[in-house]
């Protein structure tokens, strides 16, 4: 494990659309020690060639041989990591150049195993559409289950407090959510640096669409991940549901 060192890792999945954005946002850091590990889950577009000519020694690329979902493909970077800290970002979102320097500085600051950041939605060019989600000071596993608002590409754990198989996801729909309420059950709490440090691209066509899909995924969290029962996860799912909907309007 290397003292001071991020690991950054990002699942790849035909994102040869955004992918160099996202490389150069990382590159753009002012805190230079950190590796990226782009694990390409066998894209059929040119995502594989673009990530083999970037030219940066503290890039690493590895290509799975079949399909297998982002929750492999992030395990398998955790698996390679080397770095005292572990950081996720999606192949299509977009780091603030003083991203890490300002989370490092506040990780360090509280002492935390886990922290994370607010962030911006952005339109499918990457553009901030001044819409930002705002994080709380600190949230623990029971308010987590009410308030999704952690975002993965905003998150930071510190290696040295936690193990690898902490941070392991799970293969099941919404693996990132469900990976923070395992890690907070461990940890108590997460730290949260209220600055809009990420750009989240979406696209205003797949809004829609995938509001039955979440609905169905945190459902199936609460009851078949997490076995709550079904009285405490309705409480969990209206809360959820409400916060949702702000972050969206």
């Amino acid at each position: 494990m290397s003292k001071g060192m991020v690991s950054i890792i990002v699942p790849v999945y035909n994102a040869g659309n955004w992918i160099e954005d996202t490389v150069l946002s990382v590159k753009s850091q002012t805190y230079t020690d950190w590796e990226l590990i782009l694990v390409d889950d066998k894209s059929t577009d040119n995502s594989l060639e673009l990530m083999e000519h970037l030219d940066d020694k503290r890039i690493k690329v590895i290509a799975f041989p079949q399909n297998k979902g982002a929750s492999y493909a992030r395990n398998r970077g955790v698996e390679e990591a080397l770095g005292r800290y572990i950081c996720f970002i999606d192949a299509d979102d977009l780091w603030s150049p003083d991203k890490l320097e300002k989370q490092l500085k506040f990780t360090e600051e509280n002492d935390a195993e886990f922290s994370f950041t607010g962030y911006e939605f952005a339109d499918a060019s990457g553009v901030g559409v001044q819409k930002i989600v705002r994080v709380p000071a600190t949230i623990t596993y029971r308010q987590a289950l009410k308030n999704t608002t952690i975002f993965t590409s905003t998150v930071m754990f510190d290696m040295e407090k936690l193990e690898k198989e902490d941070i392991m996801m799970p293969h099941v729909p919404s693996e990132d959510t469900a990976t923070w309420w395992k890690v907070l059950k461990k940890v108590h709490k997460a730290y949260g640096l209220d600055e809009a440090l990420t750009l989240y691209r979406r696209s205003t066509n797949t809004l829609s669409s995938n509001k039955m899909t979440a609905i169905q995924r945190i459902w199936n969290l609460y009851r078949n991940v997490e076995k709550l029962n079904p009285v405490y996860s309705a409480y969990c799912f209206v809360f959820w549901a409400i916060r949702a909907l702000i972050r969206r309007i």
